[in-house]
């Protein structure tokens, strides 16, 4: 659905060796904060980008937000008392924490926390920690889940939910960024033909041996950029719309740009609702603008395409005249 928010807290993580690790240069190793990818100065920023969205929930990520405890629950108990017990929280983390840590998490209001254990403890997390903070945070109040790339097969987290001790384990298909993609060649991997990001070979095994699972859920790359990124922008892009401003399938917003003046559109007799003045400026319906460029109401003018984004990056710009 794209509902949730997606709030990053901190970018250091002592998990150092994840050679699948897709942080890019601007989150690695920062202590700034993002509101999906706005800059966050103050709580203020926080509850704007949710409120913008609409959002029904929000996903805690780093980094590791567990080394920014302290911070971690400011955020959450800032949003529980916004917006109420029903805007839901989950947090991604690829470290055990302890009791403490999972009684804090949930006293803050966390919902959920999805944990990432080690690659090369795979296949031998029973009788670890791993398996004790499974139920430790079900015990606190949390509702406990795997969440882990789509490396390989891997039974033993069937076991886990076998058992009861994890609610669900998400199974992200393994991805290439320019964060890792030197690392990952290194070890081997190749992109999918076709694909901008998804591993080439990565899903077949895990969709034969896990997928059948009734509590497992294999998020494609194609789906994750596709339809969770698209919806969330498009949950922007209907929010924050103006009357005159159309929304597109990928979520962006079109609208007209011209140089005349608001006397012009007085003259021409085009209704309010359908332009707002700038500084030096109009934007106006695309359509209407086609029609005024075409019947020579208005000398030039360019069709804009940007996201609902706080930046208003463009998209396209398409001249008429």
């Amino acid at each position: 659905m794209g509902g949730k928010m997606v709030l990053f807290v901190y970018g250091y993580c002592d998990q150092r060796d994840c050679f699948y690790c897709p942080l890019g240069e601007n989150r690695k190793n920062v202590t700034d904060v993002y509101a999906n990818e706005r800059k966050v100065e103050s709580d203020d920023d926080v509850i704007a980008e949710a409120k913008r969205m609409e959002a029904l929930g929000t996903s805690i990520t780093g980094g590791e937000p567990q080394e920014a405890l302290d911070k971690t629950c400011r955020y959450l108990e800032l949003l529980k008392d916004e917006f109420g017990e029903d805007h839901h929280t989950h947090l991604y983390t690829g470290i055990t924490g302890g009791r403490e840590n999972m009684c804090r998490l949930s006293e803050a209001g966390l919902d959920e926390i999805r944990f990432h254990p080690p690659y090369e403890m795979w296949g031998d997390l029973h009788g670890t920690e791993w398996e004790d903070i499974l139920y430790v945070a079900r015990e606190e109040g949390l509702t406990p889940a795997f969440e882990i790339p789509g490396i390989r097969a891997e039974e033993e987290f069937l076991d886990f939910l076998d058992e009861g001790a994890a609610e669900f384990c998400n199974v992200n298909e393994f991805e290439m960024s320019d964060g890792n993609y030197r690392r990952m060649q290194e070890e081997g991997y190749e992109l999918q033909e076709g694909h901008m990001s998804a591993v080439d070979g990565s899903k077949d095994a895990i969709l034969e041996e896990m997928a059948d699972h009734e509590r497992v859920y294999f998020c494609t790359s194609v789906f994750k950029d596709a339809a969770q990124h698209r919806n969330r922008l498009k949950r922007m892009a209907q929010n924050i719309r103006r009357p005159f401003d159309e929304v597109t399938d990928d979520g962006t917003l079109v609208y007209g740009k011209t140089w005349l003046t608001e006397a012009d559109m007085d003259a021409l007799g085009v209704p309010e609702e359908f332009y707002t003045v700038k500084s030096d400026h109009v934007e106006v319906a695309w359509w209407l603008l086609e029609e005024m460029v075409e019947d020579g109401d208005a000398p030039k003018g360019e069709i804009v395409e940007q996201y609902p984004t706080v930046d208003g990056t463009v998209v396209e710009r398409t001249p008429l005249a």
